[in-house]
This record gives C-alpha cells, structure tokens and sequence, in this order.
C-alpha cells in the first residue's frame, strides 16, 4: 500500500502518527507538510527528510495558518511519480487545498482513494463560490474523517454520501505526554490554560473565576495572542496581578513539563456564531500527563472529557469556580478523574491507536476489511 500524507503539520510531535503508519508492514508512506509556519505559538521552517520517513515540504501561497484560503506552491504533489493507493489530505472539504488536492488526484492519480479531515462543527454561512468549492470537493472524495460528531452530522446534512468516522487527527504524542510525577503537598493550587489569548478562548471567565477563589489559589497562562494585554489590563482590575503569571508559548515538546506543574487544566471556550470548540488537543496532551481537566460546555469539549473531567456551561464563572473549589477539596477526586484521563486518552487519543484506526480505514477503502468498529 501506497500513502501520500499531505497535511499541515508543524512540529515533530504532529508527526508521530505518520511514523506509525509508514512502519506497518507492507506500507509505504510519503508525507507532505508546509515549508514555513508561524502563528502565535509557533514558528517553524521545516526542510525535506528521507530518513526513516520520508517528508517533502512544500511552500504555501497564503498562511499557512489560514485552513480556508491558501494552497500549496505545486500542482502535481509527485503524484504521476508515487502513483498513491490512499491520498489522504488533513484539508477541509470548503477549503482551496481541498480542491487543489482533489484536482491533483484527477488529473494525476486517479485511482487513489481520496480521504479529506473536517474539524467544522457549526454550519456556518458560505459564500456561493464557497459552497461550490465544497461541493467539488464532496463529490470527489471516497471518505471525510470528522474530528468530531459536529463535523460529521454536517456532512450528513449535507447529503454526503461517502464514508464517515469520528476520528482525531493529530492526538497526542505519548513518548512526549505521559504521566507527571506526584506532585509534592504544598498549599498552592495551581490552575492553568495553555493555548491563544483570543475572545473565543473565555480566559477573562478564568481570570473572573480565579477572583472568587481563596488567596492560595494561582493562575499560569501559557501561551501568545492579541488578547493579552486586555488579559493583563483585567487581572490588574480584579486585584489578581500577584496571583496570575503568563508564559511565553514554547514548542509542545517542553509544553509537557508545564502540564506537572499544574494541580487542574482549564480550557473555558467561548462559542460564536461561526466557530465552537472543535477538540481541543491541550485536553489529551493534559489528559496524558493525569492533570484533572475543567472543560466549558462549548462544542466538542463534553464530547472529549466525557468522564474524564468536570463541564461547566460555558461563560458561567460561578459554576467554574465551583468546579476549581470543588477539586481543589478533593484530592481524591482529582486522582480518580487523572485515573479515568489516562484510561480515556490511551483507548482514544493516542497517536498509536489513532495510526492503528486509520490503517482500517484505508484498508476499508481498498476492499481489504470491513469497516472499523465505531
């Protein structure tokens, strides 16, 4: 079996499902990434590898960061030349690398099995030329793997008849996350937020959180974006500048060590009327570590913990208080939800069992099983 990889991944810990797949038996592997990358969090210039896998980096016309607007500087992707069975491609169905990736398999691989991602959990408005994008794209794909059960009940909407599966993309590295060392007793709870400082993230709910909580109470805030300075200007107004410290983003392979420093992980997202949580991989990579999640309500989140933490309803500061104080008196509590996070994560979310999963698929798509269990 032949697979042409193609997606945007900008980090070795991205990368590890991809090794997976290309050392099982029988399998040949090429995978295609962004030369450049850079974002909030992150700056990457990636160069081409044929060690044990073999990585062609492309550049993009656009950002890279856009999933909608930018296409890959190419228009063949080597495909007359690799001659694929799978062509998978971690591109949305509406996007224009979607359907430069769907004409690429036409016009040079057209026997390849098409499989496309979708994270899309809200049935957004689209423009005309949009939807006709997508229709295209739909049309010419043999199956959507759907980040969440959101995404795929769109498709579904949508009259896609292809195959569908719930599915991660990228999960957690597990020779990266794994579980943190017993924290020693102390009386600091420490509660943090690893992620973008934009609105629809809900840090200002944390910070309105942490301000009904005892003086012993912390707060780190790891990571980069716009919103920081009105995260700043209203720590300062709550009188919580002593007890809120932000940190610079770093590459996810020394986010893990920040993860044990933690006693509880919020991720306290915001919906809007185009974009609702569609995962949120911190929650596995935490999930891996044994650090206690609080999730908000908003889209997948719920989907993701399931057990494995506590929901409150997104933007309601009382309730997450009321979930921080209510781990923050139990460390019994804490343990078993770490208990039932490494049991979830590692039956789930793992780039192991994720790699194992999408194999099925593939073998489904070339007639050589049945369909994986859901």
């Amino acid at each position: 079996m032949r697979v042409l990889f193609i997606a945007r991944y900008r980090d070795p810990t991205m990368d590890r499902k991809v090794r997976y797949l290309a050392g099982m038996p029988g399998v040949t592997v090429r995978q295609v990434r962004p030369a450049y990358w850079r974002d909030d969090l992150l700056s990457a210039n990636q160069g081409t590898s044929n060690s044990d896998l073999e990585q062609i980096s492309l550049p993009m016309i656009g950002n890279p960061g856009d999933p909608h607007r930018t296409i890959y500087r190419t228009v063949s992707f080597g495909l007359r030349q690799f001659r694929p069975d799978i062509l998978h491609a971690e591109e949305e169905p509406d996007s224009l690398a979607g359907l430069q990736i769907a004409l690429a398999r036409r016009l040079f691989a057209p026997r390849a099995k098409l499989i496309l991602n979708s994270c899309q959990n809200v049935d957004r408005p689209r423009r005309p030329e949009v939807r006709w994008v997508m229709r295209q794209t739909l049309r010419a794909a043999d199956a959507v793997l759907c980040v969440n059960q959101g995404a795929q009940a769109i498709l579904r909407k949508l009259g896609y008849q292809g195959y569908t599966r719930v599915l991660q993309n990228i999960g957690v590295d597990a020779e990266v996350f794994h579980p943190c060392p017993a924290r020693p007793a102390g009386n600091r709870f420490v509660i943090g937020y690893i992620g973008r400082f934009v609105p629809e993230k809900g840090v200002d709910s944390l910070l309105e959180a942490l301000a009904q909580l005892g003086p012993e109470c912390e707060l780190r805030l790891v990571g980069a974006g716009p919103g920081r300075a009105a995260l700043e200007a209203r720590a300062a107004a709550l009188e919580l500048r002593s007890r809120v410290q932000f940190v610079p983003p770093m590459p996810p392979a020394l986010v893990a060590p920040e993860f044990c420093q933690l006693d509880v992980l919020v991720l306290p997202s915001l919906s809007t009327r185009v974009w609702m949580e569609q995962f949120g991989r911190v929650l596995a990579e935490a999930m891996a570590c044994r650090v206690p999640i609080v999730g908000s309500s908003s889209g997948a989140i719920p989907e993701v913990v399931d057990d494995a933490g506590l929901i409150f309803p997104e933007g309601n500061t009382a309730a997450l208080a009321a979930c921080l104080r209510q781990l923050q008196a139990s460390p019994q509590l804490r343990q078993e939800l770490a208990d039932r996070a490494e049991a979830r994560v590692h039956r789930l979310y793992t780039q192991e069992m994720i790699a194992q999963t999408t194999m099925a698929v593939y073998r489904h798509l070339l007639n050589e099983a049945v369909p994986p269990a859901p």
